[in-house]
């Protein structure tokens, strides 16, 4: 195995590991044999996913480009299949039952967006595509890109899932910019959306609607919707310099923590190990992401660049919304913090986007 696909799968393990740990920790007081054995669920995922990332990781990534458009299709279609046989959970359709294992398939979507994005802006000619992109029109370059990210969009919106809608924007985004696209059409569709807000907002709902006013001021409703995002300050803030100590945390421990094994992950692990442990927790994120960019740098491929650039990207805007929101700094829009939150859909797509890297770096030598 090569130096850089054993770090970056180090890397995966350890931030893994210590998930599992905030995970156990938030659970294991609670009386429910269910919430007793998310940690040993999520040991499963994690050795699940260590399995598809060696996999993925042998495989050469330039057979994504052969199917990528067939990928983004199959996103579509689980999508759509959510709305006929999803399972309903905390007032929201986003999951199909598959057996035991229930299936997020907007999970999927975002790393079906981003090779359907490689493969739309690069050509088998590594010398012909930065010529390409240069040479797209508005039309090419934006409205028929954003006409396919648009689909998948919507649907996870209508889920309710605005906070994967909204990453998969955001990842659509990044990717237009790493492509070369003109800034000036990518400022003209910002500029657009953000007009549009005044009249996507009486399309929310009623609950989105209090997240985004409790973001602004949370005491507005400190006992509704305002309760998590308070309590999450309160347990970051509590953790000081060093923490309380694994085990020793009281806000997710004593359930004052709603979603503290999934959404709220960061705050049960800052007040355990505090402001030392968030410092090292995000020293291996920027490590793990850092090899991404880097192997990107290396590839003279633009499919395999744009592929692990988009990666890379994906990950980075996950975790640094994830934090934000258990900050207060962003809205609460439900996302999950990569390989740190409890979720099989979130941890397995994980390490295969982290197995497609491993594969860039394998096989750019080739091309």
């Amino acid at each position: 195995m090569k130096a850089t696909v054993l770090t970056i799968f180090i890397l995966a393990l350890l931030i893994s590991f210590i998930g599992v740990m905030s995970i156990y920790s938030s659970t294991y007081q609670k009386e429910a044999q269910q919430w007793q054995s998310l940690f040993q669920r999520q040991i499963l995922w994690i050795i699940f996913g260590a399995a598809l990332f060696l996999y993925m990781s042998n495989l050469n990534y330039r057979h994504l480009w052969d199917v990528a458009y067939l990928l983004y299709a199959l996103a579509i279609l689980f999508l759509l299949l959510v709305f006929m046989l999803g399972i309903v959970r905390l007032g929201a359709q986003r999951w199909i039952r598959l057996a035991w294992f229930n299936f997020q398939p907007s999970e999927v979507a975002k790393i079906a967006v981003v090779i359907f994005m490689a493969r739309y802006f690069s050509t088998k000619s590594v010398q012909e595509t930065a010529l390409r992109v240069s040479r797209f029109s508005l039309w090419r370059s934006l409205f028929i890109p954003f006409f396919f990210m648009a689909a998948p969009i919507v649907l996870i919106i209508e889920q309710p899932d605005l906070g994967s809608g909204a990453m998969v924007l955001a990842i659509f985004l990044a990717m237009l910019y790493l492509s070369g696209v003109k800034l000036g059409y990518i400022w003209a569709s910002l500029g657009a959306m953000l007009a549009m807000l005044p009249f996507v907002w009486h399309f929310l709902r009623d609950y989105q609607k209090d997240r985004l006013m409790v973001f602004l001021n949370p005491n507005i409703d400190p006992l509704g919707a305002g309760y998590t995002i308070i309590q999450s300050k309160i347990a970051i803030g509590s953790g000081g310099f060093f923490g309380k100590g694994w085990l020793s945390g009281t806000q997710g421990q004593l359930r004052f923590l709603p979603e503290s094994h999934t959404d709220f992950i960061f705050a049960t692990f800052a007040e355990e190990w505090g402001f030392f442990g968030c410092c090292l927790l995000l020293l291996l994120y920027y490590l793990l992401i850092r090899q991404g960019i880097m192997i990107a740098l290396r590839t003279a491929d633009d499919f395999g660049k744009l592929l692990a650039l988009g990666i890379s990207s994906m990950l980075g805007l996950q975790v640094a919304v994830n934090i934000a929101m258990n900050m207060g700094l962003a809205p609460v829009v439900g996302l999950p913090l990569p390989l740190m939150s409890y979720g099989g859909s979130s941890v397995c797509v994980t390490f295969i986007s982290l197995g497609i890297l491993a594969s860039i770096d394998r096989n750019r030598a080739v091309f």
